[in-house]
């Protein structure tokens, strides 16, 4: 039972689905800000980006446009602009001969840990009062959602 009735014509469900809307979207707009904290000049999708290639060690701009089903052109100014702020630089990609792996500086992984610790710090305090069980099924949720397609 998912606690709508038949009575309430599924009124219970559609506001439940309301509220998770407005609040994804209030987390959105929180990690935009949080992208803007840990630099000025850079967006979510700049910040997303040279998170992503921290994480993997360094890729090409083209996989960077298929894992974010973004336009190569948007991760062409996205990588520009992380080049310009001195966050990312191009290597040689031997297992490709011409194609280039862009990874993270020195600079761009000091943002980054940076940027981790202050998000990990402020969901200790968010969550500080939460119970362990909650805390599990807040998590165990947020796998779930993630990965639906």
């Amino acid at each position: 039972m998912n606690g709508v009735t038949e009575r309430d014509g599924g009124h219970a469900r559609d506001e439940a689905l309301e509220t998770i809307r407005w609040e994804l979207t209030a987390l959105a707009r929180r990690a935009r800000a949080v992208a803007g904290r840990s630099h000025p000049e850079l967006s979510l999708v700049a910040y997303s980006l040279l998170s992503h290639l921290s994480e993997t060690g360094g890729c090409r701009a083209v996989d960077l446009a298929d894992y974010f089903l973004l336009d190569k052109s948007t991760v062409s100014r996205q990588v520009a602009a992380l080049e310009r702020l001195g966050l990312v630089e191009r290597h040689a990609d031997p297992a490709r001969g011409r194609g280039q792996r862009l990874v993270p500086t020195e600079a761009g992984s000091a943002l980054l840990e940076d940027a981790v610790r202050r998000r990990h710090a402020a969901i200790i305090e968010r969550l500080q009062d939460w119970s362990d069980d909650d805390l599990a099924r807040f998590a165990e949720y947020l796998v779930r959602y993630n990965a639906a397609e």
